[in-house]
Formats: C-alpha cells, structure tokens, sequence
C-alpha cells in the first residue's frame, strides 16, 4: 500500500493527500485535549465516534442544502473531504449562556439567550484563540463584509439544523464552534462547513434528566458520556466502540 502524504496534523485529526486532486482525507485521532485530565486508555474508540458523528451531521446539512467539505466516509476512522481554504477564525453560536459568556459578561450559566449570539475567535492557540470584532476581521483581511454576512446566514442555518436534531433526542445544544472553508467552483467562490461537526466541538446539555427524591427535576446539566451517549441516541453507534471521556468545551 502507498505510503499517503500527511497535509496537516492537529490535536485530533490528520490530514492526507486525496485520491483525486482537490480532495482530502480525514483521519479521527483518539487524541483530543478535554477539559479535565483522563487516562490514556479512556481515550480508545473517540476518532470513531467523532468520525460517524461528524458524518451524521454533515450528510444532513448537505441533504438541506448547507454546503459542507464532506465526500463520504472510508472507513471507521477516515472520511473523504474537499480541500478548501480555511478561513483562520472560529465561528460560536451561542443559545445559552456558559462558558467564556458567562465568565464575560456576568449571565448565570444556562440563561436562554434573547437570540443566536455569533461570535469570532481568530485562530492561534500561542495567543489563545482570541475573541475578535468585525473591525479586526476585516482590517486584517481575513474575511470581508460579504464574507461575514454569509458566515452568519452559514452559522444560523447550522444551529437551526443542529438545535432540531439534538432537541429530537432530548438534547440541548448550548454553543457550537464552526470552521469555515473557501472553495471556488469555476470564477465564484462560496463558503462552505469545514473541519469536523462533533462533541469536541458542541456543548451538550441532557435534557431527560431524573426526577430528584423531591419529585422535582434538575435542569439540564452536561450529557453523560457525551461521546458513546449521543451516538446511541442519533443510531449511529459503531459495534464494540465505548468512550469514557468528556469533550473538549468552547471557551
């Protein structure tokens, strides 16, 4: 067997030359950097969870016309990607206040918010991944207005689609993350959903919750096992597959 080329290698996934000029190959690591220390070995089976996970999402956008990277799946831990150029900004959708909101502005964790909140961080980990404005996007050329307006129809559009689909399963989404592509077919360029659509990059909150001995029930609180749970819940759980850990949280 040819030996592939390795485009670029992250924290969680590896990328390869594709077959065909255009495209890439997808690699899901177990590797990750969840929020609280975890044995090596709790790590086993995540790269195949987020693997059919991430193609569960991406079919579906592209089944109601949200353009995504995604070919197909190859096997348990690849997928077949189109190469695109990666807008160097993370794009969260927020619902509910937590995290990094919550810490900035006050809001008690788990507060609806009165809209989809978008916001962007610029890329870099040495710097943390900072929260940027608008003003800094396009001063610095990352992206122009054009750009931004369709970076919010994209990022709105998602949390429409992501919101329904977890809601069915008794799942609230309280804040996602986006990566988003350019690609040019022919003379026009569009925006497309890049990199990977999974736990690492959701903030889920379990909504079936036990009523307490007082026959009240608590609020949603963060899904057990997020991993191996909502695979199982969506029906797209690999055979012999478990995962212990928790994901990595947005800011």
């Amino acid at each position: 067997m040819a030996r592939r080329k390795k485009v670029y290698e992250g924290k969680a996934k590896i990328l390869y030359e594709g077959p065909e000029p255009g495209t890439l190959i997808q690699y899901f690591k177990d590797d990750g950097a969840p929020p609280v220390a975890v044995a090596p070995a709790a790590n086993e089976g995540k790269g195949v969870l987020n693997n059919r996970l991430s193609e569960f999402f991406m079919s579906g956008l592209n089944t109601i016309g949200v353009p995504t990277h995604f070919i197909r799946r190859i096997n348990m831990r690849e997928q077949l990607v189109r190469m695109a150029e990666i807008i160097p900004l993370e794009v969260v959708v927020r619902n509910f206040a937590a995290g990094d909101l919550t810490n900035r502005l006050g809001i008690p964790e788990g507060t609806p918010l009165p809209r989809p909140i978008v916001e962007y961080y610029f890329k870099d980990d040495k710097l943390g991944t900072p929260l940027v404005s608008e003003e800094h996007i396009i001063a610095f050329n990352w992206a122009n207005q054009q750009d931004l307006d369709d970076m919010i129809a994209l990022a709105l559009r998602v949390n429409d689609f992501l919101s329904g689909v977890m809601m069915g399963v008794g799942i609230r989404l309280a804040d996602f993350r986006l990566e988003l592509g350019r690609v040019w077919e022919g003379e026009f360029m569009r925006l497309i959903v890049a990199d990977e659509i999974s736990p690492d990059s959701c903030r889920l909150w379990d909504m079936r919750m036990t009523e307490g001995p007082d026959g009240t029930i608590p609020d949603p609180g963060p899904l057990h096992d997020v991993y191996t749970e909502l695979a199982r819940r969506l029906g797209v759980m690999p055979s012999n597959v478990t995962h212990t850990t928790k994901p990595s949280l947005i800011n």
